[in-house]
């Protein structure tokens, strides 16, 4: 079984939807209800006591956990001088602090089945940097960090962690005029394009199906972006 974050639409939906495609039972936790899937969890991932009494309903629900995928998030550009105390907390609250809830909330079960696989989702941006997106790549580097500990502190026990950072993705998230959108931008990328849901999907599956191989690893899906 796997429980995936933010599953209700976006890179999470694709997540859920491709994992599904092979044969995974697949439980949803997002602040929305979610249509896809086997079990969906309405749950807020800032919230450490809620996400680990959803992970327990759906250990109860669909069995063993075998791989935990934190999608969950959001995203803004602002100023760095415009962006309030608050509007830190929260980057970091959602992004940050709820790969780790679900992080505590999922490695002992794994860790008691001594195999399986975490993946976060990061972004490109985490490894480059932006203007006008400072709390957001401050936050998700943040995450690359917590990604390279747990999977050099659980590694040895048979728990795979890795990430998957993707560029500007074709999602509600980044809206028609964001300038990820400009034709400009898009001109600057090897591909010419942004990079799907799906396609972002697909690095996450392999991570957990086939990348017996990858501890610590940061997948860049980004449209060749960051190369």
């Amino acid at each position: 079984m796997a429980v995936v974050t933010g599953g209700a639409s976006g890179i999470g939906r694709a997540v859920v939807t491709e994992l599904a495609s092979r044969g995974w039972a697949v439980a949803t936790l997002d602040l929305q209800p979610a249509a896809v899937g086997d079990h969906s969890v309405q749950v807020d991932v800032t919230d450490a006591a809620a996400v680990a009494a959803a992970v327990r309903e759906v250990e109860d629900t669909l069995g063993p956990l075998g791989a935990a995928v934190n999608v969950a998030g959001y995203y803004e550009m602002l100023p760095v001088s415009d962006i309030t105390v608050d509007q830190w907390h929260r980057m970091l609250q959602v992004h940050l602090a709820g790969t780790a809830n679900l992080a505590r909330a999922t490695l002992p079960s794994l860790l008691r089945g001594g195999s399986g696989s975490f993946v976060a989702i990061a972004s490109e941006l985490a490894v480059g940097g932006g203007a006008e997106d400072a709390h957001y790549a401050a936050a998700k580097g943040a995450v690359l960090g917590l990604v390279r500990s747990l999977a050099a502190e659980v590694a040895p026990r048979g728990v795979r962690v890795n990430a998957v950072a993707p560029g500007p993705t074709d999602t509600p998230l980044i809206a028609p005029d964001s300038p990820w959108r400009a034709p400009d931008y898009l001109a600057t990328l090897p591909l010419g394009r942004l990079v799907t849901p799906e396609e972002v999907a697909l690095c996450v599956a392999f991570l957990v199906d086939e990348g017996t191989f990858c501890v610590g690893e940061v997948l860049n899906v980004n449209a060749g972006a960051v190369i």
